[in-house]
């Protein structure tokens, strides 16, 4: 029997992994403004334990740890290469207060009320069986402890993909993302996403709308080297011709060029901030 999420484990402990590994430094600037919404909403406090899912290179991991100290910060992600990163960066950053886990929170044993919060910047959606997965964190959060989490909203509001898949359709009658599936889109649907917290165990559940700018590069060379090696731009030009790549990769750099501003390359996006808590008394 395979593992759970066996396709994400496959992505983000293979090529997916490395490459948000290896291009660390614009991933964490590209994560930045939905970073501090996160953190400020989670409002964590000196002496706090705190969970970070998904935490890939671990800047949000970094900055939890500083405003829990004393408190411990774990961060738990998928990708070997990626907690690599986040072990060196935290080391010498000089944080004595942090620890990561290479292991999957859907499934992780954490040992029953292990944190005061649970924090994800764009790493929850991924679980292919999400009423095991928040069971698993409600039963790791105390009682009265606290989730946040931010995740995109549906296709049509996150101009950051639109704009990827109009550019690179190339004739082509893309299919959308399943919404609610494993993937970018796992936790788009509001209602959804309600009805699943609710279902596991978790009150006072709150959404916020946020529509942070996303900078994916300073550059037009700099966006473009990141997002053609992304995730999306490989899956869209995976079937195409050698000429039509090319021809798509040159509309994408054409793309990127028009959205450079004296700031960066930007691209819209949507996201929902995610709140909920573990009753105090149950």
């Amino acid at each position: 029997m395979s593992k759970p999420n066996a396709d994400m484990r496959k992505a983000w402990d293979g090529l997916d992994g490395d490459i948000w590994a290896a291009a660390a430094d614009q991933y964490e600037t590209r994560g930045a403004g939905h970073r501090r919404l996160l953190l400020q909403a989670a409002a964590i406090a000196s002496g706090e334990r705190v969970l970070d899912l998904g935490c890939g290179n671990g800047a949000s991991t970094r900055e939890a740890a500083r405003m829990a100290e004393p408190g411990e910060v774990v961060g738990i992600d998928l990708s070997t290469a990626m907690l690599t990163n986040a072990r060196a960066r935290s080391a010498a950053a000089g944080l004595t207060n942090v620890s990561f886990v290479h292991g999957d929170a859907q499934v992780h044993d954490f040992g029953p009320e292990s944190f005061d919060v649970i924090i994800s910047n764009a790493g929850a959606m991924f679980f292919d069986d999400k009423v095991a997965a928040f069971s698993n964190l409600r039963r790791a959060l105390r009682a009265g402890g606290r989730i946040v989490l931010m995740a995109w909203q549906l296709l049509e509001d996150n101009e950051w993909l639109t704009v990827l898949r109009d550019t690179l359709a190339m004739g082509r009658d893309l299919p959308a993302p399943a919404v609610g599936m494993p993937g970018p889109f796992g936790l788009s649907d509001r209602d959804q996403v309600s009805a699943l917290l609710s279902a596991t165990g978790f009150t006072d559940v709150g959404f916020a709308d946020v529509r942070e700018p996303m900078v994916c590069g300073a550059t037009t060379d700099e966006a473009y080297a990141l997002l053609s090696d992304d995730g999306p731009v490989r899956g869209l030009l995976a079937d195409l011709s050698d000429a039509d790549k090319a021809t798509a990769l040159d509309k994408l750099r054409a793309v990127i060029a028009a959205h450079e501003t004296p700031t960066g390359v930007i691209f819209g996006s949507a996201s929902w901030l995610i709140q909920a808590r573990r009753p105090a008394a149950e």
